[in-house]
């Protein structure tokens, strides 16, 4: 066996196996359980929850860095309890192996609080219902500062103040504010729909984000979303055997380009499975483009005793008995309800359609042969106004700008090959290139000198353009104005939507949705570094607006996009990196024959 050469042999004639610290214990806990702010968030909503409260305060500064707070009017903890819940393996919630394939509750390996107490300072206020008293005690790095009775209200009220301080090398590995606080959302998201029957409200640098009430399922969906989501919700409901289902799928237009509009529910726990959001997808197919994706929010009520919540340290993921019984569940109820809806298509056998006039006739009215009127004169073939011929083609428009643009080459012998790929002879032999991927690199360098330049153009809309987005997706609009304002884009933030009312010329009106989709889904993760955030915007918006992989050019524009393309400072590779053409030399291909 081959040995490092840098590591130093230990004496074996010593006893080197040792217990490690608690505190040392905790901290290596810390980095399963809690990975970053929305980590620690998910963990103490979840013991809320369990103190079986009617609502629920969540205060946060600088994304979390700086103070997580959750206040709630549950039961309260006793004077021991409050000790006892910062141990390692510490849970009133199993006293045996049997207890986890029954368990009930959000939080009970016993790890998240002592995790959260190795890495953080930890101040706790809670009250007995019963005790005129409460208990105040503070942590630091898991050990106890101050533990003593107090006046408060009933209930918990838990701070974690400046996590991660004494593991500066995790600390180092959180993102920005921006995306740290994205991630503190979903958790507060999926905790919020799981538990509609508790008021919740969330609260950033003093700024209230959320304020949910009491309320049913459909209307806390829409709190959360956005008010007109409750129109293009599908109620869908099955109760069998194996598992009883209940929620809403969103309506096939209200489709998008970007995920984070899908939750499943398992006994009120949001989990993550890509097999079942298959099923979901199989239910939609054909009823959505390619690379869309369907919202829904669906509840599942199983048996315990058929699943294993054990199995992830954040319990994120479930193990199924059965897992291809409740697929086939899933997939037949979300197809039946939208069938039941009119939202796929039926046929009804029941009806002969031949003898189906579309209209009420009367007794006395007689039913006349329709008859067929041609225009004699009609030539297609010299459909002109004044000089100007019709062009029924769609233009994929000039990416720079350029309107006196000269051809540069004269060459007319360029070929399109599936509409796909442009074949230009050359001296040397062939030039194949890719139409998407060249467009995309030339689009990339404009929207690159744009941003570095500040001198975007921006066309007005006539009317302005309203986009539907929810919380989430407006804050990433938000935090990317100044770059978009750059590019062309005007627009005004409301509280569910944005109003655009002017786009860089590059953009199509009719595709505008599309392209702020796709701009949020790219930009969910990306740094606030702004020599990356400019890159990032980009490259969004060349894949976004570069003409389709399949599309008839005409040879104006093969010329065009060719030119174009060489002027580029890399032309030979895509933003992606991928190539764009490649040159098939006269000697290669004398290798074919």
């Amino acid at each position: 066996m081959r040995t490092n050469s840098l590591l130093i042999k230990p004496d074996l004639t010593l006893d080197i196996i040792q217990l490690l610290p608690d505190h040392v214990a905790n901290q290596i806990a810390a980095g399963e359980v809690i990975q970053r702010p929305a980590s620690a968030v998910k963990e103490m909503l979840e013991n809320a929850l369990d103190a079986g409260v009617s609502e629920i305060k969540l205060f946060i500064k600088d994304a979390g860095k700086t103070l997580l707070q959750v206040v709630d009017n549950g039961c309260g903890m006793s004077e021991t309890d409050v000790k006892m819940c910062f141990e390692r393996h510490a849970t009133s919630k199993i006293k045996s192996a049997d207890d986890l394939f029954e368990i009930q509750t959000m939080g009970f390996r016993g790890e998240a609080m002592a995790s959260i107490a190795a890495i953080a300072h930890v101040e706790v206020n809670t009250k007995l219902t019963s005790n005129e008293l409460g208990t105040h005690l503070i942590i630091e790095g898991s050990e106890i500062k101050t533990h003593e009775d107090c006046a408060t209200a009933n209930g918990t009220s838990i701070k974690v103040k400046n996590l991660f301080y004494n593991v500066p090398a995790r600390r180092n590995f959180l993102k920005s504010d921006k995306v740290e606080m994205r991630h503190i959302t979903e958790e507060f998201t999926r905790v919020s729909l799981a538990n509609p029957n508790v008021k919740m409200q969330m609260f950033h640098n003093n700024n209230e984000i959320f304020h949910l009430p009491i309320s049913n399922f459909r209307q806390r969906i829409v709190n959360i979303i956005g008010g007109k989501k409750n129109e293009k919700l599908v109620p869908i409901k099955e109760e069998t055997t194996v598992v009883k289902i209940n929620g809403f799928v969103g309506k096939p237009e209200a489709a998008k380009r970007t995920r984070g509009e899908q939750y499943f529910f398992v006994n009120g726990r949001f989990i993550k499975s890509n097999y079942l959001n298959h099923a979901i997808s199989k239910a939609f197919e054909e009823l959505i483009p390619h690379n869309y994706f369907p919202s829904y929010f669906i509840n599942l009520d199983i048996d315990t005793k058929l699943i294993d919540i054990n199995i992830h340290p954040t319990k994120t993921e479930i193990k199924f008995e059965d897992e291809q019984a409740i697929y086939a569940i899933i997939r037949a109820c979300v197809k039946r309800s939208l069938g039941a809806y009119n939202i796929a298509p039926t046929i009804d056998f029941s009806q002969e359609l031949s003898f189906d006039l579309g209209y009420k006739q009367s007794k006395k009215a007689t039913i006349k042969e329709p008859t067929i009127k041609v225009d004699l004169s009609y030539n297609p073939f010299k459909n002109k106004i004044g000089n100007q011929s019709i062009q029924t083609e769609e233009k994929w428009g000039n990416p720079s700008l350029d309107e006196d643009f000269v051809l540069e080459d004269k060459n007319t012998d360029f070929q399109q090959i599936g509409n796909h790929f442009i074949a230009v002879p050359n001296e040397n032999g062939l030039l194949l290139i890719d139409q998407r991927r060249a467009h995309k690199r030339i689009l990339f360098e404009y929207f690159t000198k744009v941003l570095n330049s500040n001198k975007g153009q921006s066309q007005q809309l006539l009317f302005p353009k309203e986009i539907e987005l929810n919380k989430s997706e407006i804050g990433i609009i938000i935090d990317m104005t100044d770059e978009l304002n750059k590019v062309g884009f005007n627009f005004e933030v409301k509280e569910n939507h944005i109003s655009i009312n002017g786009i860089p010329p590059e953009c199509q009106e009719e595709n505008l949705q599309f392209v702020i989709e796709v701009l949020i889904e790219q930009h969910k993760n990306s740094e606030d570094l702004l020599t990356e955030q400019q890159n990032n915007l980009a490259v969004s918006l060349a894949n976004s607006l570069a003409i389709n992989e399949v599309k008839k050019l005409s040879s104006e524009e093969m010329i065009r996009l060719k030119n174009e393309l060489l002027k580029c400072e890399s032309p030979s590779v895509c933003p992606k990196g991928k190539r764009t053409m490649i040159n098939i030399k006269t000697t290669d291909l004398e290798k074919y024959f």
